[in-house]
C-alpha cells in the first residue's frame, strides 16, 4: 500500500487522567478539540518535537513513561470551508508531570470522558484515534463513538 501524502506531520501526546483525555483548543483555525503536539520540524526526533510543542502548549509540564501508541492518518482539523488536508499524527502516550496551562496557540485545555459531546472532536480524533484507543483496550469507556 503506497504512502498517503499528508499536509500537516503532527506528534500528539495521549494523556489520561481519571479516565478522561486532555485534549485543547486553539485560539485560531479550528474550535474541533485537538491533541497536544504539533508538527515535527525538520531534522527533530518525535519525542524532541513532543517536548517543545507541550513546553509551548502547555506551560511547565513534563512527560515521562513516553510510549508509541500508533500512527493516524484522516482528514485534519481546519476551517470548514477551506480545501481539505490531511494529517498523519504518531500518538505517544505518556505521563504529564505539571499542571498544564493553556499557552501559545491555545485558547483552552478539555479533559475529554466518554459522555462529553464528540461532535466537538477533530475527525482523527472521532473517526481513529479514540476507536482503536477504544478496540485495544487503552480507554474503557463503555461506548465506541458518536
Amino acid at each position: 500500500m503506497a504512502d498517503i501524502d499528508v499536509d500537516f506531520d503532527k506528534v500528539g501526546l495521549l494523556a489520561v487522567r481519571d479516565g478522561k483525555v486532555l485534549l485543547c483548543r486553539k485560539k485560531h483555525t479550528t474550535s474541533l478539540l485537538i491533541l497536544p503536539g504539533g508538527c515535527r520540524e525538520p531534522g527533530e526526533s518525535a519525542i524532541d518535537c513532543l517536548s517543545r510543542e507541550l513546553r509551548e502548549e502547555l506551560g511547565d509540564v513534563m512527560v515521562k513513561a513516553v510510549e508509541l501508541v500508533g500512527v493516524y492518518t484522516d482528514r485534519a482539523a481546519g476551517p470548514e470551508k477551506a480545501q481539505p488536508k490531511t494529517v498523519r499524527i504518531e500518538l505517544y502516550r505518556g505521563e504529564l508531570i505539571g499542571q498544564p496551562v493553556a499557552s501559545s496557540e491555545i485558547a483552552e485545555l478539555f479533559w475529554f470522558g466518554e459522555r462529553d459531546d464528540y461532535f466537538q472532536l477533530a475527525p482523527s480524533i472521532a473517526n481513529k484515534i479514540l476507536p482503536d484507543l477504544l478496540v485495544r483496550g487503552i480507554l474503557s469507556w463503555g461506548r465506541g463513538g458518536p
